[in-house]
């Protein structure tokens, strides 16, 4: 099983998929965690070019470093994994790439960008997708103190127009893929969103 975790920046939904790793463990499951951009060593340092905030990039070259990260990660970490049956836990996927570069860079229509994405990864597609969605001023306000203090990377500082397209793009995926996404409301308490994640994601392993 493939899990993907998306939500703008300040949604929580990276404290969502660490939380579910050590219980998924606890139920004797084999667990790979992942983020997005990284994994290896090459997406590392990737990672490390898109989100240096002193770098500027057109926007589509961004989509295609975001997309060879990815590649790299699927063909060297995750098709194996999903083969041998671990749980790949997915800290961000493809629909990051449609959502920001897509949504946010206003680069190409979605539905360009999704099936790019899909050539990107060879076709390997999340079973379950958690859309952590906060709205604009919540994020803002979780992102406030970093921002404040000059430690915001590249994407963080991009600006709430930005976001607000980021937020329109991943609602508009969620609700063209209704079977695959899980809408969150990421204004909730850690602990209840953790345990209606853990009790869905029960439901998809005994399915």
């Amino acid at each position: 099983m493939i899990i993907s975790f998306e939500g703008i920046d300040g949604s929580g939904k990276s404290t969502q998929a660490q939380h579910l790793v050590p219980w998924l463990e606890g139920l004797g499951k084999s667990v790979m965690y992942v983020r997005e951009p990284g994994g290896t060593d090459l997406s590392e340092r990737i990672r490390d070019l898109l989100l240096d905030p002193s770098i500027s990039m057109d926007p589509f070259t961004e989509m295609l470093l975001f997309s060879a990260a990815r590649s790299e990660l699927v063909r060297s970490r995750i098709q194996a994994a999903h083969r041998d049956g671990h749980i790949v836990i997915c800290d961000r996927f493809f629909d990051s790439t449609v959502a920001y570069q897509g949504g946010g860079r206003q680069l190409a229509a979605p539905e360009w960008l999704q099936q790019f994405q899909r050539a990107v990864t060879g076709g390997v597609v999340p079973d379950r997708t958690y859309l952590i969605r906060v709205d604009l001023a919540t994020a803002t306000q979780r992102l406030a103190h970093r921002l404040g203090q000059g430690a915001g990377d590249r994407m963080e500082r991009a600006g709430p127009g930005f976001f607000q397209r980021v937020i329109d793009t991943y609602d508009h995926l969620a609700a063209a893929e209704p079977a695959r996404f899980l809408v969150l409301d990421g204004s909730r308490d850690i602990d209840s969103l953790q345990e209606h994640i853990r009790q869905d994601v029960l439901a998809h392993l005994s399915s």
